[in-house]
């Protein structure tokens, strides 16, 4: 761990790092990496399937863990270049999404096809400089336990949804969603909850 946090103390060791782990301009990882370190670094739990048309974006310097008896669909791309991957158990990741990390999803969660959860931003503030040269910022995405994700969504940086919440297909999260609530637009905006009290959902 000490070696680590020594190359990402020092900008020099840190691009002569990138550039032997992956190639110039380049998001996944070289073939190197993907047959001989990531099998033997990152978790994949018992009876978990990951598709063999997904992409796996990783590296060792973040964490992928995938839990016990889940699943990646075809078509996904999960890249833990600026930040971990963390997805529990029977959770369903469904076909053509987008995990970038930081993200974090829960047990018994169900992801339809399509959704996007991208914890990083491209800077922009310096206009001398084009995007690409400026870096990212991040924020973590949680999706907590029993979530169930419509098609086509997505959740945007530091966004938490609460436990067992539904998300309606098409919608843009952009603020945090409590637990048990049911939400819908863009942007996302609870229409129905869970009230304790009345042993009901109302709107």
């Amino acid at each position: 761990m000490k070696i680590v946090e020594t190359i990402k103390s020092s900008p020099r060791l840190k691009r002569i790092t990138l550039r032997f782990l992956m190639p110039k301009n380049q998001a996944r990882p070289r073939k190197w990496v993907i047959w001989f370190v990531n099998p033997f670094y990152h978790h994949k739990g018992k009876h978990s399937l990951i598709r063999k048309s997904t992409r796996m974006d990783l590296l060792p310097f973040n964490n992928f863990h995938l839990g016990d008896d889940s699943t990646v669909e075809d078509f996904t791309v999960i890249n833990n270049g600026v930040g971990d991957i963390y997805i529990g158990d029977r959770t369903r990741i469904g076909i053509g999404c987008t995990l970038i990390g930081p993200v974090s999803v829960g047990n018994d969660v169900g992801v339809a096809q399509g959704v996007v959860m991208t914890a990083l931003n491209h800077n922009y503030e310096d206009i001398s400089k084009p995007t690409s040269k400026q870096g990212v910022s991040t924020a973590p995405i949680i999706i907590e336990d029993e979530v169930w994700l419509g098609a086509n969504c997505v959740i945007l940086p530091g966004i938490t949804v609460g436990k067992h919440s539904v998300i309606a297909a098409g919608s843009v999260v952009t603020k945090n969603i409590p637990p048990y609530s049911v939400a819908f637009g863009n942007p996302a905006r609870v229409i129905r909850q869970y009230k304790p009290d009345a042993k009901a959902w109302q709107p």
